[in-house]
């Protein structure tokens, strides 16, 4: 299923505390490269992981809803609206129509009405490694983020943190000294943060051109849609789920407008499992990297390295996950 936007509970005026403390013990820490996941401490656990017995990945079907989902999807890409697209297009976004004969076959493009569509972009530098971001989906402000990872094309090292979250809210009180999201942190620089306008300030000079986009700019403006965009969700991906925790990162090639990739990044943050994050909004070029990788481009599109598995099609990636990884 190809994708256009996200969505929360939505708490709008403050930035958001954690809602209770959790003993810091055995805290993990899951690091990776820009390149491979690895890990470089885990839980005390030694689960090991294995695809569901039978399983094989589904066939992409572009744009397709599955019947049961009708009402998720529905849902999720309310923040189109409220957000005016927003997280869809990368910086510098423009579109041409081509000739079929213009673009290679083995090259990454939309057909439209016999036509080909030329996608560019225009990138700033770019990170060795991946930034890493604590978060969660529910969060007005943390989207805010989300959103400038999308613009700037960047890739994130994710840290999901739902409420009662035993890993990794103790974590970011640990660091940073309370409880509040969301908290990044750039291993490129040593730069930590917290505050969302402060972090999409920080990308956008770093990684960017130094423009924050209008609508990110807005004040508090900002944070009501951010909060009004959630509405068709009503919190998913905001708690914890009580789950297994993987000693590698997923990765997940998604980008924020889109509703399919909403739905899958909702139990990936419910179900607390860190995940390498390819932003691939229109205009990146890592749509083309996934064409090659995959011999098809369409988001989601999610690998772990866990399993070996590698799979398409959101509603499908949402029952692998909670089967795969859910407490029993």
């Amino acid at each position: 299923m190809a994708g256009v936007l996200n969505i929360h509970n939505f708490p709008l005026l403050h930035s958001v505390p954690g809602s209770r403390k959790t003993p810091m013990q055995s805290i993990p820490t899951i690091r990776a490269t820009s390149e491979t996941p690895t890990s470089s401490t885990s839980t005390s656990t030694s689960t090991s992981f294995t695809a569901p017995p039978n399983f094989e990945p589904p066939e992409p079907k572009r744009f397709a809803v599955r019947p049961d989902k009708t009402w998720d999807i529905i849902g999720a890409s309310l923040a189109l609206i409220f957000r005016l697209g927003t997280g869809v297009f990368v910086n510098g976004y423009s579109v041409s129509f081509v000739s079929k004969d213009a673009i290679p076959p083995d090259q990454y493009c939309l057909e439209v009405a016999g036509y080909k569509v030329k996608e560019t972009s225009k990138l700033g530098p770019r990170p060795e490694k991946p930034i890493e971001i604590y978060e969660f989906e529910g969060c007005p402000f943390c989207r805010k983020v989300r959103e400038i990872v999308a613009v700037l094309d960047l890739d994130v090292l994710f840290y999901p943190c739902p409420k009662n979250g035993p890993n990794f809210r103790p974590k970011v009180a640990q660091m940073g000294g309370k409880q509040q999201f969301p908290y990044m942190v750039d291993p490129n620089t040593g730069t930590a943060m917290y505050e969302s306008d402060d972090i999409i300030k920080y990308l956008v000079q770093k990684y960017g051109d130094g423009s924050i986009p209008f609508t990110l700019s807005l004040g508090l403006l900002t944070t009501l849609t951010e909060g009004f965009a959630m509405i068709g969700r009503m919190g998913k991906g905001s708690s914890y789920t009580p789950s297994k925790l993987p000693p590698k990162p997923l990765e997940l090639w998604a980008y924020e407008g889109s509703p399919f990739c909403k739905i899958v990044r909702e139990v990936l943050v419910e179900l607390e499992l860190p995940h390498i994050f390819r932003s691939c909004a229109r205009g990146s070029p890592k749509r083309q990297i996934l064409f090659e990788k995959a011999g098809h481009f369409q988001a989601p599109y999610i690998e772990d390295p866990n399993t070996g598995v590698q799979m398409f099609e959101s509603a499908e990636i949402v029952e692998y996950l909670k089967v795969t990884y859910a407490s029993s």
